[in-house]
């Protein structure tokens, strides 16, 4: 059982037949019955130091493990190919204790990370809140950034917004022993598997792709058995576990995600063609559409996602006109749901970085849904068309 089609539909449910049950079990309870002083006490100091539950005892506190949630992560975990993993309350939770469990709390401060990246992403390295320093640098630059204080290595691709692709594996390479955290939520485990090419830990928005229906806030990270025991530390200390109802969510929409993930990926192509031609648009981001440069849909993301950029002739106020005109596009945040988003990343999600690394005013990011693929196109083309007549009307 190695096809992630089938992965997505069973894995995580091992146990349902002995439980007499079809569907995940949700188990909303906040602490447990304990068997007994001593063995309830073995039971806290095995999950409070990041261990799993021991044999006949308890899972003791939900801020420490609940079973719901642990069924999703084995789900994960094997659609990534991975030892473990480890849900959160959100992906900035996830960022958070990667980042503490893989560097100050080892002695080695020192975060190497590729832009562009997600713009919380960014923003938590670049304050330095978690006691970290951050050198950002080029995916070629990884090799010449590493310190003997290096803890973690941060990379993002697709990255967000313009979806360029990194060489996951030629990264691995330069950063040597220093651990390599893929941010792998744009590609889904459907189309890229981070830990096969050598990175350590993948981590997933949950709420985006995982989830794919815009009712659940989550994160997870994919890893060896050994990182997910840092990690769960991390996560009981702080208290950042994912709640049991945003696990069952997430568990429900794994077997859809393939399906999901295709239907989608096949609009967005069709959707980043039809862009070119349209004057209104000056340039248009999508892995794939001109050619496979380096082989890396070939070799490492085995296929294009559904993710598009846009840069809009006409600068800010085109793309702010756009993306206010917009009918079936909702205008939100977020992205990976059934339904399409569109939004502006300078002026919200990369608000926070850098203004050398904030992405251009004049750039869009859509989030490609399951509506029909030419009611899609409609709806961007009356949007372009009043950046268009603007521009004429300038123009004139």
């Amino acid at each position: 059982m190695d096809h992630p089609d089938t992965l997505a539909v069973h894995a995580g449910r091992a146990d349902f037949a002995a439980l007499g049950v079809h569907t995940p079990p949700l188990d909303l309870s906040s602490t447990y019955p304990l068997p007994d002083v001593e063995l309830g006490g073995d039971s806290y100091e095995a999950l409070a130091t990041g261990g799993v539950p021991i044999d006949g005892g308890s899972h003791v506190y939900a801020r420490l493990w609940n079973p719901t949630v642990a069924r999703f992560e084995e789900a994960l975990a094997a659609l990534e190919h991975a030892d473990a993993a480890v849900a959160f309350a959100s992906g900035m939770a996830a960022l958070t204790a990667a980042v503490l469990s893989h560097t100050t709390s080892v002695g080695k401060p020192h975060v190497v990370a590729v832009r562009p990246l997600y713009g919380g992403s960014d923003h938590l390295l670049s304050t330095g809140l978690l006691g970290t320093e951050v050198s950002f640098c080029t995916p070629s630059e990884v090799g010449a950034t590493v310190r003997a204080n290096t803890g973690l290595v941060v990379v993002e691709t697709p990255a967000n917004p313009t979806l360029e692709l990194v060489d996951i594996a030629d990264v691995v390479e330069q950063a040597g022993a220093v651990p390599v955290l893929v941010d792998n939520t744009f590609a889904t485990p459907v189309l890229q598997r981070p830990l096969d090419h050598g990175a350590a830990l993948s981590l997933h928005s949950a709420t985006k792709y995982l989830g794919g229906h815009g009712d659940v806030v989550g994160g997870v990270i994919a890893c060896s058995h050994e990182s997910a025991a840092a990690l769960r530390r991390v996560r009981a200390i702080t208290g950042g576990i994912l709640h049991p109802l945003g696990a069952y969510l997430l568990h429900r929409g794994l077997p859809t995600l393939p399906l999901r993930m295709r239907a989608q990926q096949e609009s967005a192509a069709a959707i980043a063609r039809h862009l070119v031609a349209n004057d209104a648009v000056s340039e248009v981001f999508y892995p794939g559409l001109h050619g496979d440069p380096g082989g890396l849909l070939a070799r490492q993301q085995h296929g294009t996602g559904a993710m598009v950029a846009i840069r809009l002739r006409g600068g800010y106020e085109a793309a702010a006109r756009v993306a206010a005109s917009t009918g079936l596009f909702t205008h939100a945040v977020s992205l990976g749901g059934v339904d399409s988003l569109i939004q502006h990343p300078a002026a919200l999600t990369h608000r926070p970085v850098a203004a050398d690394a904030r992405p251009d005013a004049d750039i869009l990011r859509l989030s490609i849904g399951l509506e029909h693929v030419d009611d899609l196109i409609a709806d961007l083309e009356n949007a372009l068309a009043t950046t268009t007549a603007a521009r004429a009307r300038t123009t004139a």
